[in-house]
């Protein structure tokens, strides 16, 4: 039992919280501690009922194989904690960011649940620069720290290029959801409910008990195809997809780089407060671990990955943060993934319960969009801002496109990159001219308020 007490000394392994079965008043079960295996083992699977709803949905929506991304789910998520050294828990699903990109350059045919041969590699290539972009990023960050990041892109620029992802949704949320209006109705009106009704791990599974009301209802109509599970074996590797690269992939999806940056920062930090331990050192780690994780998905087939808020979540409500939980949730990922029947099953889910869930998903990301605005006081009142947000969400709302040679920037592109590039230029000419009306992030944080003739903050 000595070594299930003692902290230990090469920052692997976990010593036993107390007595293993209890978490006393006012504390946490830390990153470097755990409770009894049994315990520990329970809080994992729920860790796993927890991503679930969010990490099979990105795949279904997209037409990848869902048994490959919960395959590469659970492995990028073990990676994520070797590269964290144990000390940062995290689970990796699949990214909401990416959708919008790989929509663009891969529609779904009509009425497959997969997409064909020629749309799968241009997609993959894409997940795999960004998530080569993000590894670079994560070694920088490491050896240089964050403080760059937070200069090229302030609260104003992030809030808009989350915002802006969502929004670019809009049309295939609408698209799906007209398919079947009845079964995407009940799908939004269930998810709706649960998020209000519930509290705790069930209102956290909103999405998921959504899609499965939605699911039974189109399974009452007799439009659900089960051909395809019938055929599928119990056990068996996933299916694999290789990456191709071409020119047009690029500023697709080097943009959504910028919202996994804001993901895992966040995460990071967010962490750190709920646990009281500092994880900035981790920060270049949690970056570099997202890249290879989103890059050897895009290697394979699967679904570019993202530190997750639902688990988030389920650590606030059970006070247990132990790194011993997600290894138990990365090894059931991965056991799922190799089970074809279910991923068979998983992708019978129809169009319509996706657009009625996806109303629901795009909208919200959208809004996570402005939640980063309120939560930093961004100064809307400042031009620079207002126009920042505003060019930035027009451009990606509209899809405009803009071709270079052999190069095609969309919607999403043009918006992150257009915010930024409003953002310092307005505020290298506002400060040269001395109009500039922003107000430093460090005084809003401080609770300093703008000078006289200066315009009120907006909270």
């Amino acid at each position: 039992m000595a070594a299930d007490t003692e902290k230990p000394a090469t920052g692997w392994g976990w010593k036993l919280h107390g007595d293993g079965a209890h978490i006393a008043a006012g504390t946490v079960v830390a990153p470097d501690e755990r409770l009894t295996w049994p315990r520990t083992i329970g809080i994992g699977v729920q860790h796993v009922v927890a991503m679930f709803g969010a990490t099979f949905l990105v795949p279904v929506l997209i037409g990848f194989p869902p048994s490959t991304t919960l395959f590469f789910s659970g492995i990028g998520t073990l990676l994520f904690l070797l590269i964290t050294r144990n000390r940062v828990p995290s689970y990796l699903g699949s990214s909401f960011a990416f959708l919008a990109p790989v929509m663009a350059i891969a529609p779904l045919a009509d009425g497959a649940s997969t997409l064909d041969a020629g749309q799968f590699g241009p997609a993959l290539g894409g997940i795999v620069l960004a998530g080569g972009t993000l590894a670079i990023i994560g070694l920088i960050v490491h050896f240089v720290g964050t403080h760059w990041i937070e200069v090229l892109m302030p609260p104003a620029v992030t809030g808009t290029i989350v915002a802006l992802i969502g929004l670019n949704l809009a049309p295939s949320a609408k698209s799906n959801f007209d398919t079947d209006p009845i079964a995407a109705t009940v799908t939004l009106v269930v998810i709706l409910l649960v998020t209000v009704l519930f509290r705790g791990l069930i209102g956290r599974l909103s999405i998921l008990l959504g899609v499965v009301a939605g699911y039974l209802t189109a399974l009452a109509t007799g439009s659900i195809d089960f051909s395809g599970v019938a055929s599928a074996s119990w056990i068996g590797l996933p299916t694999f997809h290789t990456p191709t690269f071409t020119p047009q992939i690029f500023g697709l999806f080097l943009p959504v780089v910028l919202v996994l940056i804001a993901e895992n920062i966040g995460h990071v930090k967010t962490v750190a407060a709920m646990t009281g331990e500092n994880l900035d050192k981790y920060m270049g780690r949690a970056l570099f671990a997202d890249g290879i994780s989103t890059t050897l998905a895009g290697m394979g087939g699967g679904a570019a990955t993202t530190t997750y808020a639902e688990n988030i979540g389920v650590m606030a409500a059970s006070r247990v943060y132990s790194t011993a939980a997600y290894w138990v949730a990365g090894v059931t990922a991965i056991l799922l993934g190799l089970c074809p029947k279910f991923g068979a099953f998983i992708a019978t889910i129809p169009s319509g319960v996706l657009g009625g869930a996806g109303v629901a998903l795009y909208g919200m990301i959208g809004i996570l969009g402005a939640r980063i605005w309120v939560e930093n006081r961004v100064n809307f009142a400042s031009a620079t801002n207002l126009l920042t947000a505003a060019v930035g969400l027009i451009l990606a709302i509209a899809d405009f496109t803009l071709v270079i040679g052999n190069l095609t920037f969309g919607g999403i592109a043009l918006g992150a990159f257009g915010s930024i590039a409003v953002y310092h230029a307005m505020k290298a000419i506002g400060r040269a001219r001395g109009t500039d009306t922003t107000v430093d992030d460090e005084a809003l944080h401080a609770g300093q308020t703008p000078e006289a003739g200066n315009p009120t903050l907006v909270d």
